[in-house]
């Protein structure tokens, strides 16, 4: 699950495919806001995890952490949990992460992840372990890391302008990714907006996106979780505005799966905007 948790930034190999990455319109940032939400996991209405966020933005840094742990009744069978932060610079108002990290640790086997980058390009890196040479994976080569962005920078979407975030636009976008593995798309087509509640903070409207994955390296096109994602209808996130900014987070992401919906969802979604510092713990 902590793949869940990497999770955010990549909800989980499915989803993450999903949230992953809504990224950024060229247009600067309003003002500073902070995010502290809490997500849950869940697969057939079954509650699998639980994460939390913390997301800190002005017009000139950005700051996000999440830590993440297996719960509900899959602890009977696996234990988990993990850790996963970005934090860059606001370019025109468009994240240029400068460093992401991955860490998590299921059933004792630790993982981890990190990415060093200078602009939209990938220049260091360090996988562990690394991913294994079979003959039938696609293999990734530097022009897989050029122009692209880390999941968890790119699930914040600005949105230019002053005007209203709760429009199409905010999806209508297709996102180059790469998360240290594998470098894929994600394209984002607007469906409808509609209300959305969390127990905690957020009551509102939600602008609902249609998801489609599209893998260009580092995966095996033979799986048949690769084809069954690659022909998935139903993946959807739900964006809402960040108080005191431009920005839009992902309040719901749902993803059909095999034995039943995947849903990572906010019960708890506080955002406020702000003119101090706030520190984020969980840095990469």
């Amino acid at each position: 699950m902590t793949a869940f948790i990497a999770a955010f930034a990549g909800f989980a190999r499915p989803a993450a495919l999903v949230a992953t990455t809504l990224a950024a319109t060229v247009v600067p940032a309003a003002a500073d806001g902070i995010l502290t939400a809490k997500y849950v996991l869940s697969v057939g209405g079954v509650e699998i995890g639980r994460a939390n966020v913390v997301v800190q933005a002005s017009d000139a840094t950005f700051e996000i952490a999440a830590t993440g742990k297996i719960t509900g009744i899959l602890r009977a069978v696996s234990s988990g949990k993990g850790t996963v932060a970005s934090r860059g610079a606001m370019n025109a108002g468009k994240p240029a992460p400068q460093v992401f990290a991955v860490s998590t640790d299921t059933d004792g086997k630790a993982e981890g992840i990190r990415i060093g980058f200078v602009g939209t390009s990938v220049k260091e890196l360090e996988v562990e372990p690394p991913p294994k040479p079979l003959p039938d994976r696609v293999e990734v080569t530097d022009a897989h890391k050029v122009n692209v962005i880390d999941p968890l920078s790119g699930a914040f979407v600005p949105m230019p302008g002053t005007g209203d975030m709760l429009v199409p636009a905010a999806c209508n976008r297709t996102i180059a990714v790469f998360d240290g593995r594998q470098r894929f798309d994600i394209a984002l087509t607007y469906l409808r907006t509609e209300r959305v509640k969390a127990e905690t903070g957020y009551e509102g409207p939600a602008v609902v996106c249609r998801v489609a994955y599209t893998p260009v390296a580092g995966h095996r096109p033979t799986r048949s979780t690769v084809k069954y994602l690659q022909a998935n209808k139903d993946m959807f996130v739900w964006l809402v505005p960040m108080a005191g900014t431009r920005m839009m987070a992902p309040f719901r992401v749902s993803v059909a799966t095999v034995i039943g919906t995947a849903v990572f969802e906010a019960t708890s979604f506080d955002s406020n905007a702000t003119s101090r510092t706030v520190p984020i713990n969980a840095r990469p």
